[in-house]
């Protein structure tokens, strides 16, 4: 199920499912520690039904947003404030809600406008379940009512969660009740809103959950729309003190500040760089910075860049995505660099030098504290010696930090990253290579499913190399500066040799060498630190087992520069894969490879070798990009982009792939990954665009920082502090 519209600073993340349920909550780090794990926390009201009677009386009943709401989801435009839209027909109710974590400190703030629909007054209640599952867990929690803050607070050892509504300028909490919830066959205690009455147990100890209520006064449709609003809060902190902080913090700035601070922050955040969009149309810039947006929360504070947060995936493989890839990182943070934002990417590039293993080498993957994540990959394998690394990984490390030093020149920030990081991955990737084709040593490929050569890792490979190249040269370290170049041309030749088929007339994805016990050497002797020596051997005949499956992460082979872009060869190769991987459903799209198991919906794999993935689809637009000789040319990518924009859920939310024939969401979402192949993709774009129309200019950047968009936020800001969330206008004016 997908998550419609997460929220965040950072440090605590908050996503919610196409049913306006809460159903992960992460704090203290990005993706790590899901205290709802799932959930669902549900929100809901009990009113009475106008139109059903009962022996005269009006029936009342409760109605969670899954049951019998219309619900429109999405954000304020520019921020990482919700705007949600609910109508129930049958308690003639609307509600418009609006959530935000607070840009600085950990904690929700909801603001919930109800309007009665009929011209008399009404009593409603508003009800939320707290399914708090503190660590991941319903083991050792406590759930409680303490009447000092007036709020429920759950904890366990360290990590404390309150929640409760503000209204009427001040924190009240009408009802309550704690129970338990998922063991010995209890459901929670949202089933005891469903009278309208909350039973009032002020603790329960083990596997519980909470639910509070709060009891509203609608006036008749015809006064004020019938309207009233209510502020629901929830906070994390490590202790009983940070909730006490917390709680001063909302009288202080009140839940209204909190959301006027914190939409002021994002749009500033958003609009810091005036970029130039040339020929691009509105709902592809409004995606882009919503793009943006949604990366930032995906992003922990230390530097992290998470794949995904969507619990749900743990249905199919109880793991999550909630972890640091250092290839999907570098590629993330290659984005934001694009898009004018390296202040982020530099604590990334920090966080990888602090993990990256004494080898020189990254693991599979990292969670978000920095500690080893779990893994399936081997380190032996039929008693040979295997290094469990996707190599792509440690060379887009550097590919990614080399691009970054380009752009923004921060020789004080590179020179931290010398020796801690660059140094021993060129090192390490300058040993990692088999002698005998020159080609980098097996690893696992991108989509961690294969072991062998891959044609993605190989050019990314030869990446990093030229990047540890162009570093040594920077820093005067001439003899690391010739054995990374001699080790890069080494990786080309033979990629040119050995990955290049006559009678397919294209490069291939994967060979594999079968000598296993002298790749197990070879392994060893990289990892002990010792190289190979490139001579007598390089370009011999070795025996290869030759996968020649199309896969669209072939278009790496001209993305990292292992070949231009404008090779024969890699034209041959792109035009084979554009045809083979394109989905021919109305959904359309472009698969991972032929014959995609993963998540799979349909054996017909000719018409649709797999599903359409967002970034394996972007890949062709980056194509059409990195070839184009003229404006014309160029203009063959915006179909690819319209597709991204057309497919994306309303929210502007991108997932992993989709459903090839119903569009629907498959596997995680957001993906990280995809938001930030989108940002990369039309940076590169606009940038080529105005290369084309000045050929003679020197490359410029797509954005520019400068205060022009400082004086058009001030302006905005006002209208839009007047404005506020006074929504009785559904089409009042946005900035």
């Amino acid at each position: 199920m997908p998550r419609d519209i997460p929220v965040g600073n950072g440090q605590m993340l908050v996503t919610f499912d196409h049913q306006y349920q809460l159903r992960d909550l992460y704090f203290p780090h990005v993706g790590q520690e899901n205290h709802v794990c799932g959930g669902p926390c549900r929100f809901g009201v009990h009113a009475d039904l106008p139109h059903v009677r009962d022996r005269d009386r009006r029936r009342r009943r409760i109605a969670w947003t899954y049951d019998g709401w219309h619900i429109e989801q999405g954000y304020r435009q520019d921020t990482l404030a919700t705007d949600v839209r609910l109508r129930h027909d049958e308690m003639a109710l609307t509600m418009r809600c609006g959530e935000v974590v607070d840009f600085h400190r950990p904690v929700l703030v909801r603001r919930v406008e109800v309007y009665n629909e009929i011209d008399e007054p009404r009593t409603i209640q508003l009800y939320h379940h707290n399914d708090i599952r503190i660590f991941g867990s319903k083991v050792g929690d406590t759930a409680y009512y303490d009447p000092k803050l007036r709020m429920m607070v759950h904890y366990r050892e360290k990590r404390y969660v309150m929640a409760g509504f503000f209204t009427d300028g001040e924190l009240r909490l009408e009802e309550f009740a704690t129970g338990n919830s998922g063991f010995g066959g209890a459901e929670g205690t949202w089933r005891d809103a469903e009278d309208g009455v909350l039973g009032g147990n002020p603790i329960a100890q083990g596997a519980v959950d909470s639910t509070i209520g709060i009891t509203i006064d609608l006036p008749p449709a015809s006064e004020n729309n019938g309207r009233k609003v209510v502020y629901f809060v929830l906070g994390c902190g490590q202790s009983h003190d940070d909730l006490v902080k917390l709680h001063r913090f909302l009288h202080r700035e009140t839940p209204q500040g909190v959301i006027d601070r914190t939409c002021d922050y994002w749009r500033l955040w958003c609009w810091a760089n005036d970029w130039e969009f040339g020929d691009l149309e509105d709902d592809l810039i409004d995606l882009f910075r919503r793009s943006l947006l949604i990366l930032r929360t995906q992003i922990d504070n230390n530097g992290a860049i998470i794949a995904a947060n969507d619990s749900d995936i743990m249905q199919f493989s109880r793991d999550t995505y909630s972890y640091l890839w250092p290839r999907d990182g570098a590629l993330v943070a290659y984005a934001l660099d694009l898009a004018g934002y390296p202040e982020i990417t530099r604590r990334f590039y920090q966080f990888c030098s602090k993990i990256i293993a004494e080898g020189g080498y990254f693991l599979h993957k990292y969670c978000p504290d920095g500690s080893p994540a779990s893994s399936w990959h081997p380190w032996v394998v039929k008693g040979h010696t295997r290094l469990p690394i996707q190599e792509d990984e440690t060379a887009l490390v550097l590919w990614g930090l080399w691009q970054h030093y380009y752009r923004y020149r921060d020789i004080e920030f590179v020179r931290l990253m010398w020796a801690s990081l660059i140094r021993p991955a060129g090192d390490f990737m300058a040993r990692y290579i088999d002698p005998a084709t020159g080609l980098p040593l097996p690893s696992y490929d991108l989509w961690e499913e294969r072991w062998g050569v891959h044609a993605f890792t190989v050019g990314a490979v030869y990446g990093g190399l030229m990047a540890a190249h162009n570093f040594a040269i920077c820093f005067g370290d001439k003899v690391r500066a010739r054995e990374y170049l001699a080790a890069a041309q080494a990786v080309q030749k033979g990629f040119c040799k050995h990955m290049w088929s006559d009678d397919l007339d294209r490069f291939v994805r994967r060979v594999e060498p079968t000598d296993d016990a002298r790749i197990s050497r070879l392994t060893e002797q990289a990892v002990a630190g010792r190289h190979a020596t490139l001579n007598h051997r390089n370009g011999g005949p070795v025996d290869l087992y030759v996968d020649e499956v199309l896969d669209s992460s072939m278009f790496g082979i001209y993305k990292f520069g292992l070949l231009p872009a404008d090779d024969a060869r890699v034209a041959k190769t792109m035009a084979a894969v554009a045809e083979r991987l394109g989905v021919k459903t109305n959904v359309g799209g472009t698969a991972r490879y032929e014959d995609d198991y993963y998540h799979r919906v349909t054996d017909d794999v000719q018409n649709v070798p797999g599903n359409p993935w967002f970034i394996c689809t972007l890949w062709m637009a980056d194509w059409q990009i990195s070839h184009a000789e003229d404006a014309g040319q160029l203009a063959e990518a915006l179909p690819v982009l319209r597709w991204v924009a057309e497919h994306a859920l309303p929210s502007g939310v991108l997932a992993e792939q989709v459903h090839p024939q119903t569009n629907a969401p498959l596997s995680v979402s957001p993906l990280t990954w995809s938001h930030a192949t989108l940002v990369g993709v039309m940076v590169e774009y606009v940038e080529k665009l105005a290369a084309l129309r000045r050929p003679a200019d020197p490359p410029r950047a797509a954005y520019r920082q400068h205060s022009r968009g400082a004086t058009r936020i001030a302006d905005t800001l006002l209208i839009d502090r007047q404005q506020a969330y006074d929504l009785t206008d559904p089409q009042a004016p946005r900035p």
